[in-house]
């Protein structure tokens, strides 16, 4: 992660060793709490580390989080990171630690105290530095946050720092939600129905997906809540035509087939092959092998490379995006997104919309989504598309949940889903947008 890796592909490499949750937990720990850890680290060094020494900066702050946040003996901490240190082929790197991580202790109290929050983050007054610190987000970030939502930033950064629950979504057309809440009570696995999409069911506790019932016979399949959401705003039904443009892993490829497995012609599109695997990996699971679904590796936008011509009735956009709002199970993103990332999306968000608009037959229906808690890739981004496209409409998502997007005129830009309820969806936006005949009001 230290070097621009995605932790997850980093970890696959260990998932084999008895030791594999220590690992993760120690991985996930210190990127989660990464910017209070930097802080930290930052008044414990008598001078900065150098860019080459990073591999001895990390393992300061798996040390600090260890010291910090597990019930884990203090002198097991430093005896097990000094001799880590020794590893590293680097003569000086075990006095260091040894001396760093002890005054840690010797100074924990008012380090902390100091970096404790002493005002409401969401204030004009507070002080932005420190909040970021307290609050574990990087400063671009939590200065984001806190200009486009100064009354939940506190809510937004604390369901950030929270560990993900882990939600099933039930395959109705096999079995219903009651009848496989008894099915997990009869294997003494505790779950509760989610508030936001009738498949949802959140676990108590997480466990391993052979412990679930029926889980190889597509019974169930592991997804957050708010992309459970995903097709009941498609306004499906038997002979539809539909294009699923960024499909991988094929979670929402899956949802949609389950709620509708009358569609006529079913495109799942994504840049990379490997991870279309996946997607036929998860309907083979799932039984979904005879349903008509192509699957193409290919980008989106170039649509010689998988457009028949023909207009579809359906397009699902989950656009690539910051992953702002998945952060609570991406910790990483902390460490590696940056502003000129955020930006990129941006660009590429509009480049997809243009694209695929033409192939949305008259009066269908573009569901735009992504997991970003940010208004440039979303609100903004309907905006932006609104103002360039005459012949697009943004409906009104008539919902008890999240946030409505506002424009000036009054009209909806979407609805967002803030990751704020512990037990609840990912952060999340939704934007229906529809292909009308001639130009109208953008927004509904």
């Amino acid at each position: 992660v230290g070097t621009n890796g995605s932790l997850g592909n980093l970890l696959d490499d260990y998932r084999e060793r008895p030791d594999f949750p220590l690992i993760q937990e120690l991985c996930f720990g210190a990127c989660r709490w990464y910017p209070a850890l930097h802080s930290l680290l930052d008044q414990l060094l008598s001078k900065p580390l150098k860019a080459k020494e990073s591999d001895v900066r990390w393992l300061l702050l798996v040390g600090l989080y260890q010291l910090r946040e597990l019930s884990i003996a203090d002198y097991a901490v430093i005896n097990e990171s000094v001799e880590a240190s020794r590893s590293l082929k680097k003569p000086w790197a075990a006095a260091l630690v040894n001396a760093v991580l002890r005054n840690y202790l010797r100074r924990k109290e008012a380090l902390e105290a100091a970096l404790a929050i002493t005002q409401n983050p969401g204030a004009a007054s507070s002080d932005a530095t420190l909040a970021a610190a307290a609050l574990a987000h990087p400063q671009w970030l939590f200065d984001a946050l806190k200009a486009q939502r100064p009354e939940s930033v506190e809510a937004i950064c604390a369901g950030n720092n929270a560990r993900p629950p882990m939600t099933l979504r039930v395959n109705l057309s096999k079995v219903s939600r009651d009848d496989y809440l008894k099915q997990l009570a009869e294997r003494g696995i505790e779950a509760t129905r989610g508030g936001y999409a009738e498949t949802a069911l959140v676990l108590r506790d997480a466990c391993h997906v052979d412990d679930l019932p029926g889980f190889r016979d597509g019974l169930v399949s592991i997804q957050d809540e708010a992309s459970q959401i995903v097709p009941s705003l498609l306004a499906l039904e038997p002979g539809l035509s539909l294009v699923d443009a960024c499909a991988a892993p094929g979670g929402k490829t899956a949802a949609i087939l389950e709620r509708e497995q009358g569609l006529d012609r079913v495109f799942a599109i994504d840049s990379s092959k490997k991870r279309l695997e996946r997607v036929t990996d998860n309907l083979a699971r799932l039984k979904f092998t005879q349903q008509p679904v192509t699957l193409c590796a290919a980008n989106a936008e170039k649509l010689d490379a998988w457009w028949d011509g023909k207009p579809v009735d359906r397009i699902l956009l989950d656009a690539p995006c910051s992953a702002t709002g998945v952060i609570r199970r991406h910790p990483d993103i902390k460490v590696l997104r940056s502003p000129a990332e955020v930006a990129s999306c941006c660009e590429s968000q509009q480049t997809l919309l243009t694209a695929l608009w033409p192939c949305l037959a008259e009066g269908g229906i573009l569901l735009y989504t992504t997991c970003s808690v940010l208004d440039e890739e979303n609100q903004h981004a309907i905006a932006r598309f609104l103002e360039a496209t005459d012949n697009a409409k943004c409906e009104r998502i008539a919902a008890d949940w999240g946030v409505e997007c506002v424009a000036a005129d009054g009209g909806s830009l979407g609805r967002q889903l803030l990751p704020i309820d512990p037990r609840g969806p990912d952060g999340f936006f939704f934007a229906i947008l529809r292909k009308t005949s001639t130009p109208e009001s953008k927004s509904g």
